[in-house]
């Protein structure tokens, strides 16, 4: 059984795959995501490994989830192929809509930046490395990862994330338990699933820390069972599972995604925009804008950081010279006049759960006894440029690709 270990830019975790692999008699390809497509064909599964693709750019899995080699294996899964996503590829997956299966992959759910909140204080957000545990959730249906599992399993494996939060509608989440497609969950030791940190590690909705398509044959995983012996059963099923030659017959999921008009941003009253550009070359701007080329839209992208402070005016100068918000030796601040540009369309890009804004608020009281801002909010200022053609025709179709947000982690106001 070959099976292609699929790597992009920044993927690291392509030894511990292989060898994970080989200990369940499996025989592992490794696949550069610049090589030719058709060598996907021939493979019997795919296993998309995790690390930083494209360093996480513009936010973890998009760039990759865009790369023409996903349509692929996009192809290869609907064979009933299985696929496993692990922690990166996971994101990846969410990203190109493969999980959970909507009609026509839409996206229909987000892996977004983690959680880690006691008694209503932030104790950290992104990036998390631990020991973790995880169990077969109660409503879980028999797939292609889970055929060496019980119900009483409970695997001890490692995490190693910044942005691993599943979040989705109401509506969604009840078809996925309905469904048992949250095939994992964490847990303690005794199996128990307990919804606070660090049993949770990253706030995901449900303690969910796998969730598979409807067909069963593709899975995005979160933790790492390829670090460990503890996770082999998972690759071991999927070697029965393709062993067994045959997918059950699925459709898609019936909840289906509506996308609503952008809302124009609005400064609200006795607040205060403090907009922060790099001095140096952006790389995050610069990779949105290269993808979005070789996607066929001639663009030219500008990013920029947006805060937006409910504060008395003689209290914003204090916050600008605390560092908290921009650091001087590499960022500058500009008025919100120097965005607007001929040609172009700005877009504010926030958190529904704007963790990062609570914790600069939380440092600028802790550190600078800085108590009377009524509300720090975090944003990105995304700017297109077409000097070529008709930016209006192209905004919509940019929007579409999801490059800049996920409208389940995110809400995107038109700004300028």
């Amino acid at each position: 059984m070959r099976i292609a270990v699929v790597q992009f830019p920044g993927s690291n975790c392509e030894r511990e795959t292989m060898q994970a692999l080989r200990r369940a008699e499996m025989d592992p390809v490794e696949f550069l995501w610049n090589e030719p497509s058709e060598k996907l064909r021939g493979m019997d599964g795919y296993v998309i490994v995790g690390g930083f693709s494209y360093e996480d750019r513009s936010r973890a899995g998009i760039i990759a989830a865009l790369d023409p080699v996903m349509q692929e294996i996009k192809a290869q899964s609907e064979k009933g192929k299985p696929v496993l996503g692990i922690c990166n590829g996971a994101q990846i997956l969410v990203e190109t809509g493969l999980v959970p299966g909507l009609e026509n992959n839409k996206v229909g759910m987000a892996l977004t930046e983690n959680k880690r909140i006691a008694e209503g204080k932030i104790l950290g957000t992104g990036y998390y490395n631990a020991w973790i545990h995880m169990r077969l959730s109660d409503q879980y249906q028999r797939n292609a990862f889970t055929r060496h599992l019980t119900a009483e399993t409970v695997l001890h494996v490692p995490v190693a994330h910044a942005e691993g939060r599943f979040v989705m509608t109401e509506a969604l989440l009840t078809e996925v338990e309905m469904q048992g497609l949250n095939v994992f969950q964490y847990c303690d030791a005794t199996g128990a699933i307990v919804d606070h940190f660090p049993v949770n590690p990253n706030g995901s909705l449900r303690n969910i820390a796998a969730i598979s398509n409807k067909a069963g044959n593709v899975m995005a995983m979160m933790p790492h069972p390829e670090r460990t012996p503890n996770g082999d059963a998972i690759f071991l099923s999927m070697r029965d599972f393709i062993a067994e030659g045959r997918l059950d017959q699925t459709v898609p999921l019936y909840y289906y995604p509506r996308r609503n008009p952008l809302p124009a941003y609005t400064k609200p009253a006795n607040s205060h925009e403090c907009i922060v550009e790099l001095m140096i070359t952006d790389n995050h701007a610069l990779t949105v804008q290269n993808t979005l080329r070789q996607l066929g839209f001639p663009v030219t992208v500008k990013r920029q950081v947006h805060w937006e402070v409910q504060c008395e005016p003689a209290v914003i100068q204090r916050i600008k010279q605390s560092g908290v918000l921009y650091n001087e030796r590499k960022e500058v601040a500009i008025s919100p006049a120097e965005i607007k540009k001929p040609a172009s369309v700005t877009f504010l890009v926030r958190a529904k759960e704007d963790l990062h804004g609570r914790q600069k608020q939380q440092t600028l009281e802790d550190h600078f006894s800085i108590q009377a801002v009524k509300l720090l909010q975090y944003g990105i200022l995304w700017q297109f440029t077409a000097e070529n053609a008709n930016i209006t025709d192209l905004v919509d179709r940019i929007l579409h690709t999801n490059i800049i947000f996920n409208p389940y982690a995110h809400d995107c106001y038109q700004y300028c």
